[in-house]
């Protein structure tokens, strides 16, 4: 980073206000550090139930249809190209925690379903997941944590308005 660049505030005299792009820049950059920790820490709580983040994300979409999913159902709704997901379901089809089927009204679709040890995984990984969020969320008062949920919601779901 060069001096100019306004995500290093390090290299800005501490008298000099914060330009509105500059703190944008910083909140940005903050929010990229700390996407980094909770991967991390999300990492960590995961090992020991032997599944990574993005396996974790496919086992919860998996269980929230209500029918076993399509590929390209799953490869919609976790915004991956199809290949992301057919690589994950191998992983996870190694491992016994889903397996591939036969849709019932057409045998060129193959559908994803979760097994009894997925369906376990996905027990462990919610506790997994509760502790993740302590460790992130230890420094902050039940105040602030509300606070928080308030804004990461206005940012995740910004509304037709907000879309990209």
């Amino acid at each position: 980073m060069t001096a100019s660049d306004p995500l290093d505030a390090s290299d800005r005299p501490t008298s000099a206000p914060l330009t509105r792009t500059d703190a944008d820049g910083l909140l940005a950059e903050q929010l990229l550090r700390l996407t980094r920790r909770l991967h991390r820490i999300q990492k960590r709580h995961l090992e020991p139930v032997g599944i990574t983040p993005a396996q974790s994300r496919l086992l919860r979409t998996v269980a929230h249809f209500g029918e076993p999913p399509r590929m390209a159902d799953l490869a919609a709704r976790l915004e991956v190209v199809p290949r992301a997901v057919t690589s994950l379901v191998d992983g996870l089809e190694a491992v016994d925690r889903v397996r591939r089927v036969p849709d019932p009204s057409n045998r060129r679709v193959v559908r994803i379903e979760l097994t009894d040890a997925g369906r376990a995984t996905l027990r462990e990984l919610r506790s997994a997941r509760r502790a993740a969020a302590e460790d992130i969320l230890a420094p902050l008062t039940a105040a602030q944590r509300e606070v928080l949920g308030g804004l990461l919601s206005a940012l995740v779901d910004p509304g037709p308005e907000g879309c990209c």
